[in-house]
């Protein structure tokens, strides 16, 4: 079983980032490191990374590799199955959606590309139940492949080959016999295609070696077709590894997506009557403190209230809260969400993402050293 925990957040304060690049004001920090969520618009939405964006302030906005070392932080907060969640704290928005789009569109996997189909006499047309298979995803790991081009020939080293073979028949007691076809009911060819003439497919040694565990659907009960009796499916399926830019049944993820950390600001204490009305409108998220005269508010766990969030951005349009009360989320703050179709453990796949970003990078500089060698 997967352990959960749950990384506490302290609101990061309004200061410059260190004394040696100078000091912002306070509302230009807030506006650097915040987004304001208002009751009609947010403010501050954009984020400018650009040595000379402060010049007219003093400050220096150039990049620290120092300071990022020391800022940057990766809390795991869930793992559960296909799903995780983490906080990423200490970077730019450019740098976390970059890493979702690796994860959607650049990261693997191996999913079904051609389907030869030799009996098909379900109600389903031969063009509809391919493109069914394809979106069956499989647990195989597409590392262990090379990719194919359309000049390849098949082989143990690029293809994985499926067999499904299935007739629906009415037992003599009235009850009927496959009469839904699932995805379990695929059968893996480790020794490669039996239509070896129709599809110029031949392994030159078994895939049991290779994959001992074998390939399997990440699902089995994944509904492909229904029949009656009489009705019966035969297929080869040959399976290559490709990525999501070039068809979503690559994709190795349902979705990856992030957020910004919230933050609700008391601006100034309140006063009794609206502390108790505050904490009476937002159990939970604001507690009450002291007694009597002494009674103030503080500011709960934010993230075990999502919930009431959109309701902080409404009260703090209403006259008698909105002095007080105030809705922020974190620009260089990210609770990142992954949810793998189970062909890639998720934490593989954000690990495999941020190698693939480093690449990609190394493949820039080498690139700006090539040019920096080239005559003028």
């Amino acid at each position: 079983m997967a352990k959960t925990w749950v990384a506490q957040h302290d609101p990061a304060p309004l200061h410059a980032p260190s004394a040696s690049h100078g000091a912002l004001t306070e509302p230009l920090e807030q506006a650097r490191t915040r987004v304001v969520c208002g009751p009609d618009f947010n403010l501050h939405t954009t984020s400018t990374i650009a040595s000379g964006q402060w010049a007219s302030q003093g400050v220096d906005a150039s990049f620290d590799m120092q300071k990022f070392k020391q800022e940057f932080k990766i809390n795991v907060t869930r793992v559960e199955g296909f799903d995780m969640e983490f906080e990423m704290l200490g970077v730019s928005c450019a740098l976390a959606n970059s890493l979702r789009r690796i994860m959607i569109s650049e990261a693997p996997t191996m999913a079904i590309e051609h389907v030869y189909i030799l009996n098909n006499t379900s109600v389903i047309q031969d063009e509809v139940l391919s493109h069914r298979m394809g979106l069956v995803p499989l647990r195989v790991d597409p590392r262990l492949f090379t990719y194919k081009s359309k000049e390849d020939a098949p082989s143990e080293q690029n293809t994985i080959v499926l067999k499904l073979k299935v007739e629906c028949r009415r037992l003599p007691n009235g009850a009927m016999e496959n009469d839904k076809v699932y995805s379990r009911d695929l059968q893996w060819l480790p020794e490669g295609s039996e239509l070896s003439q129709e599809t110029s497919c031949c392994f030159a040694s078994s895939q049991s070696t290779l994959l001992p565990d074998g390939v399997r659907p990440v699902h089995d009960d994944i509904l492909i077709a229904k029949l009656r009796p009489g009705q019966a499916i035969e297929l080869e399926c040959h399976c290559i590894k490709g990525v999501g830019d070039d068809h979503a049944k690559w994709s190795p993820v349902a979705t990856a997506w992030y957020r910004l950390m919230p933050e609700v600001v008391l601006l100034q204490p309140p006063p009794k009557h609206v502390a108790e009305e505050l904490a009476e409108q937002l159990p939970g998220l604001l507690l009450l403190t002291g007694s009597g005269d002494e009674t103030a508010v503080a500011v709960g766990d934010v993230r075990q209230h999502d919930k009431l969030l959109e309701k902080v951005r409404r009260l703090s349009g209403e006259e008698q809260f909105a002095p007080y009360l105030q809705l922020r989320k974190l620009k260089d703050h990210f609770i990142f969400t992954i949810e793998s179709t189970g062909a890639w453990p998720p934490q593989e796949l954000f690990s495999y993402a941020v190698q693939l970003m480093v690449s990609k990078c190394d493949k820039v500089l080498e690139g700006l050293q090539a040019s920096s060698r080239l005559p003028s």
